[in-house]
């Protein structure tokens, strides 16, 4: 899945893909796409810990980015994310969302995001539905 206009578009101004250090990025497959981010002060506890919500972030942003690809012209929003934090990553590491999506309609796209760390450990399994607005602008 090509993701580079969606990249463009999101890298042309502050917003929270940005604020929290998320990397999109493109992949052979049609119905995948991924994305990288650096633990960090942006994204982690007080006690130096990948902060889950910034996890459950990561996931949402790379399946909203996989659906905008799917569907130019289209804003696609999260309006579910369900997920479990099976492992902690500390300050220093870099995890990497890999999105799949599970169902593709006309209006609501759902994805499998699973997130690992740099040892290629699972450390979250993320479920993101999304919601296709047509008409809108990206």
């Amino acid at each position: 899945m090509n993701v580079d206009s969606i990249r463009d578009i999101i890298n042309s101004k502050p917003n929270m893909s940005t604020a929290l250090g998320m990397e999109f990025l493109s992949t052979p497959d049609d119905d995948t796409c991924m994305a990288r981010m650096k633990v960090d002060e942006r994204n982690r506890q007080p006690f130096g810990f990948l902060s889950g919500g910034a996890t459950l972030a990561l996931a949402e942003n790379v399946a909203g980015v996989g659906s905008s690809a799917l569907c130019p012209g289209c804003a696609c929003v999260g309006i579910e994310v369900s997920g479990s934090h099976v492992k902690a990553v500390c300050e220093g590491d870099t995890v990497t969302a890999r999105a799949r999506m599970l169902h593709r309609g006309s209006t609501l796209h759902v994805w499998q995001v699973e997130i690992f760390d740099s040892s290629e450990e699972l450390i979250s399994s993320v479920r993101v539905t999304n919601y296709v607005i047509k008409g809108s602008k990206t």
